[in-house]
């Protein structure tokens, strides 16, 4: 599988501010230059103390620049060029004081310098606190993150846990990888802005015994990818899902259930509270009809136990149904005939899209080929049929879906 670049062509100026999280910095460096992104790292003094120039230096690749009297520009204006060759600015970490100096228009060292003069309608700042919890909750503290919002600035985070005083709370920097997603999310296209989407992801697990059950090898990558593509297009999501062990998309109400009925009966509750539904979760058709209450033993028994199986809840149709419900998208995992079947699925649950794919050939897999399908036509994503990571999928799928929502809005 090639690597992800989410942010080529991308050129990002990380700022970073005095605090014991520089050292996470060089970490996110890496991670922004691996997804395709440049990075011209700019440092305050007091950064210096914690993380020295040569090592972000080393990671980026470029000569870190800490002084607004930087002799290399030509013009002795550095921060006016960094500002204006950014996509973004994002100051990670930025420590409380560097909040203040922001929200003050203070302008005494570069970066804060930087940060004022650059171009704000096409240069967005991001900033990712860092600090002790107590300095996080301070009214003085809250109140800069609440004029930085009302300045169009984007904060992002504070995390929560363990902080290098020896406390535990709010105001950890989020780590790297976060910090990625964070900025790769905020440069997708908005094409969801203030839709609801609920989302069911993952398999079903029909127990039989207490130790047994009935189950199938949908992994939920596809239905976990649609949740982060929905919230990066600007939506609202729910993720109902299944038993997997997959890390909940940041932004994402995530809902975990066990079996069919217990999807359904988080599911129908929220239905009419959304604006789209899709049902990626694989769910069993039936289970037994009763649970024995201890394990099944064998004990030298010649013939296999039997029981008896009853229909599951059909959560798609039964949504399909809602009053003044969701606009419903189904996927139909098949074996063969894919077309024909999804097409079937299509008109059976009543819904106007369906999205069909060869169960066997995807199941735990990271990429996917889908079959996009609706009343009148069809077409392969992506358009060769050639299989592609599943995120990539998830987010054309979004744009796609916000094309369909636009042509059928009142």
């Amino acid at each position: 599988m090639p690597e992800r670049t989410d942010l080529q062509g991308r050129h990002i100026v990380l700022g970073l501010t005095g605090g014991i999280a520089c050292y996470k910095s060089a970490e996110l460096v890496r991670l922004l230059t691996k997804a395709g992104a440049t990075v011209q790292v700019v440092m305050t003094e007091a950064a210096e103390a914690f993380i020295t120039p040569v090592t972000l230096q080393a990671l980026s690749g470029r000569p870190v620049v800490s002084s607004q009297w930087d002799a290399r520009e030509p013009n002795n204006m550095a921060h006016i060029n960094l500002s204006r060759e950014a996509d973004a600015i994002v100051i990670a970490p930025a420590s409380a004081d560097f909040m203040a100096k922001l929200v003050q228009g203070r302008a005494d060292e570069l970066l804060s310098l930087m940060c004022l003069a650059r171009p704000r309608e096409r240069c967005p700042l991001l900033v990712a606190p860092a600090m002790n919890r107590e300095m996080w909750s301070h009214p003085a503290t809250q109140r800069n993150a609440q004029a930085l919002l009302q300045d169009g600035a984007h904060v992002l985070g504070p995390g929560s846990g363990d902080q290098a005083c020896g406390e535990v709370g709010d105001g950890r920097m989020l780590e790297p990888a976060e910090l990625l997603d964070e900025l790769i999310a905020f440069f997708q296209p908005k094409v969801l802005q203030g839709q609801r989407l609920l989302i069911t992801a993952g398999p079903t697990f029909e127990p039989i015994d207490p130790v047994r059950g009935i189950t199938n090898h949908s992994s939920g990558k596809m239905g976990f990818a649609l949740a982060r593509a929905a919230q990066e297009a600007g939506a609202q999501v729910t993720l109902v899902a299944g038993p997997v062990h997959l890390p909940t998309p940041r932004g994402v109400a995530r809902i975990n259930v066990m079996t069919a009925l217990q999807m359904f009966d988080a599911v129908l509750p929220l239905a009419a509270q959304n604006d789209v539904f899709i049902a990626t979760a694989a769910v069993a058709d039936w289970r037994p009809a009763s649970l024995s209450e201890h394990k099944i033993k064998k004990e030298g028994k010649k013939v296999a136990p039997t029981f008896e199986l009853t229909e599951n809840p059909d959560i798609l149709a039964a949504v399909a149904q809602v009053p003044q419900g969701p606009y419903c998208v189904g996927f139909a995992a098949e074996s063969e005939r894919l077309l024909e079947h999804a097409r079937a699925k299509l008109q059976r649950k009543g819904i106007p899209l369906i999205i069909g794919n060869l169960g066997p050939a995807t199941f735990g897999r990271d990429d996917n080929a889908l079959l996009v399908v609706d009343a009148q036509t069809h077409h392969a994503l992506p358009a060769d049929g050639s299989p592609t990571d599943k995120l990539t999928l998830a987010r054309a799928l979004m744009a796609e879906l916000a094309q369909r929502l636009q042509a059928v809005a009142p």
